[in-house]
């Protein structure tokens, strides 16, 4: 892997990662418009660039991973009932993870997927939208604090559904959220941190099964350059995100999803697979 194909990967990745918009379809585009073949090393580092969206997250969130520890100590009961929430959370992808990634790996990372996917999601995102409006509740919505440890393991089964590619990781959860009551700012601000959980776990898992195979066939500049260049766009995503939503609602993500869904299939066409 050179240098540009490592900042073009880190780029979609901090971009697409945060966003209810699936950054695995779109690494897989971007894979194939870079000519990049498909290998257990190229996915691996897909996920490892995953480090800088974490830290990205990090860092703009701190106050709240710091409430999170005093309260692990006993010093901030709210920090810990979060800190709790947010195990609760992540324990249904654990499980499914460990029992299903092979076959999800192997059946569904593939470009048909993710257009249905994106599509499907789409659509769900504007139907949804709609009638939230209708109910007069698009900004309706109870605080972070206020979550239930119901509320919370019903994100995590929501957020296991994003294990088919192109769903999204950061959809569900939101929608999970939303589902459960919180505000649409609480339900961007739990799908950030369960990422932390979630996302950490993956990059852990991958660096340690072929960090091998990275070093040797991407080499560590590659990865180094990708993860900070991942870390960058993240911020800005994510600063964008969280603005925009507060005075906009997440309809420009579906009709996003439906754009790129016919843009994919205009690639499955052109003999993406």
């Amino acid at each position: 892997m050179d240098i540009l194909q490592a900042i073009v990967l880190g780029v979609v990745e901090g971009l697409t990662e945060y966003l209810p918009v699936s950054s695995t379809g779109h690494l897989i585009i971007a894979q194939y418009l870079l000519g990049m073949r498909e290998s257990s090393a190229l996915s691996a580092f897909e996920v490892c660039i995953q480090g800088g969206a974490i830290l990205a997250v990090l860092g703009l969130y701190f106050p709240r991973v710091a409430q999170m520890w005093r309260g692990l100590l006993g010093k901030a009961p709210e920090g810990r009932r979060l800190a709790v929430n947010l195990l609760i959370g992540f324990f249904p992808a654990a499980v499914v993870g460990l029992i299903g990634s092979r076959f999800i790996k192997t059946y569904l990372f593939n470009a048909p997927t993710v257009m249905v996917s994106w599509a499907l999601g789409g659509i769900v995102i504007l139907l949804y939208v709609r009638a939230r409006q209708r109910a007069g509740k698009a900004d309706a919505g109870i605080p972070l604090e206020r979550l239930s440890a119901r509320g919370a393991l019903g994100i995590g089964l929501m957020q296991c559904i994003a294990m088919c590619p192109g769903v999204s990781r950061s959809l569900m959860t939101m929608l999970g959220g939303l589902c459960a009551g919180l505000s649409l700012a609480a339900a961007v601000e739990f799908s950030f941190l369960l990422g932390l959980i979630t996302l950490g776990a993956a990059t852990c898992h991958d660096a340690v099964a072929h960090g091998a195979d990275m070093l040797q066939q991407i080499g560590w500049q590659a990865m180094l350059i990708g993860t900070l260049v991942a870390w960058v766009s993240s911020i800005v995503a994510v600063k964008w995100m969280v603005a925009f939503l507060q005075r906009h609602s997440l309809s420009i993500f579906g009709w996003y999803r439906l754009v790129a869904a016919a843009f994919m299939l205009l690639l499955i066409t052109q003999g993406l697979r």
